[in-house]
């Protein structure tokens, strides 16, 4: 996978976390940076821990399936993709319930209930042969920016831009899924 390829995916990763960050951010009184910034924290490190965990699954039946990692890789890709576009087209931004607080057990919940996509390309990742550890700080880095940069923009713009920010992210992957098949051909 490319450099350009591998930073998208980071970013693509980053954008359901970035939809919610948006949420917590618009129901916060006050959405100070260093609030912002622990929460893209918390968010980063799951969002960096479980493409490892991914791989390790991967990797543990990559030699059944060699043939067909590039197929494999694309599939979960678009698939994930289109699930991203289906999520971000079907919530309604005025019936999704905002949490009051930026409690430690609130923040990992949400981040770990965000992260389960990247679990799945670290799965696919793993027949494609891409250094898990540079995508996987990549997608903790991104996800660290976007999910700060919601928070404090949640307040101001309000669920909408979090609710296209889920699509932008779906359509992104599936990109990604299709120039990695490209490039094997």
């Amino acid at each position: 996978m490319n450099p350009i390829a591998l930073l998208l995916l980071a970013f693509a990763m980053s954008t359901d976390a970035f939809a919610a960050a948006v949420g917590k951010g618009a129901s916060l009184k006050k959405a100070s940076f260093s609030e912002a910034l622990k929460m893209g924290l918390v968010f980063g490190l799951i969002e960096a821990t479980t493409p490892v965990i991914g791989w390790l699954i991967g990797k543990s039946a990559s030699s059944y399936v060699e043939a067909w990692a590039h197929w494999i890789a694309f599939s979960l890709l678009v698939a994930l993709g289109m699930y991203m576009i289906y999520e971000g087209m079907k919530s309604d931004p005025e019936t999704v319930e905002k949490p009051s607080s930026l409690s430690f057990l609130t923040v990992s919940l949400t981040a770990i209930g965000t992260s389960i996509d990247a679990m799945a390309v670290g799965v696919g990742l793993a027949f494609i042969h891409v250094n898990i550890w540079i995508a996987a700080a990549l997608i903790g880095l991104a996800t660290t920016f976007m999910v700060t940069l919601g928070v404090l923009l949640g307040r101001t713009i309000g669920s909408l831009l979090g609710h296209r920010a889920e699509v932008f992210g779906g359509l992104t992957l599936i990109a990604v899924g299709v120039w990695m098949l490209q490039g094997h051909f």
